[in-house]
């Protein structure tokens, strides 16, 4: 009895090359430093802190404190682990507040004030909570604008026009996070569209 052949063997497929995969492009935004001769921090310092903590690719945009990075950390563990070393490093207690490239995307497609913007971008401002602002934040914010400023809330973000200026208005860092609930950072449209084009660098 003749016996069965035994099934052709099959070619070894060489392994596939791993291809790893980047972590997002995120932005962080420090309050309130180098401005006025107060907290200062140099940028260049500012990136090597970031790098200690495992961020990667880190950018710097002016002196106020806007990041560019790679992370896939948690937001909150992001932010509370720069606040955490900015405070061990300088002495400083310093409010930071990360967002992913795709949440300033939306920001940027969420502009009220389109034309404004045009006009004057270092007038219009993107007002970011560290936390989602509070129901009643816009309104509160909009009954003390006695400067012609107009207040509108778009998601989790406060868009101001500051009609006749910033230095002008009532409308204080102290009442913004008064009337949000939490800490308050602002960038004009100017610096958004900027961190905006970064990130798209960032990313290809």
């Amino acid at each position: 009895m003749r016996e069965a052949a035994a099934p052709a063997a099959r070619p070894v497929e060489p392994p596939r090359p791993h291809t790893p995969v980047e972590p997002p492009v995120r932005i962080a935004l420090l309050r309130g430093i180098n401005v006025g001769g107060r907290n200062r921090i140099p940028m260049a310092g500012l990136r090597s802190l970031c790098e200690g903590l495992g961020w990667v690719d880190v950018r710097s945009y002016l002196q106020s404190g806007n990041l560019v990075f790679r992370s896939g950390a948690p937001r909150e563990e992001l932010e509370r682990a720069l606040e955490d070393a900015l405070e061990r490093r300088s002495g400083l207690t310093i409010p930071v507040l990360v967002r992913t490239a795709a949440e300033w995307s939306a920001h940027l497609r969420g502009n009220p004030f389109p034309e404004a913007s045009q006009r004057e971008p270092n007038l219009v401002m993107l007002a970011l909570p560290k936390a989602p602002p509070a129901p009643d934040a816009e309104a509160g914010l909009q009954e003390r604008a006695t400067a012609g400023e107009r207040v509108v809330r778009v998601g989790d973000a406060l868009w101001i026009h500051f009609v006749d200026g910033v230095a002008r208005s009532r409308l204080s860092p102290a009442l913004l996070d008064r009337r949000a609930g939490s800490p308050v950072t602002m960038r004009n449209w100017r610096t958004v569209l900027a961190l905006a084009e970064l990130c798209e660098r960032a990313g290809s």
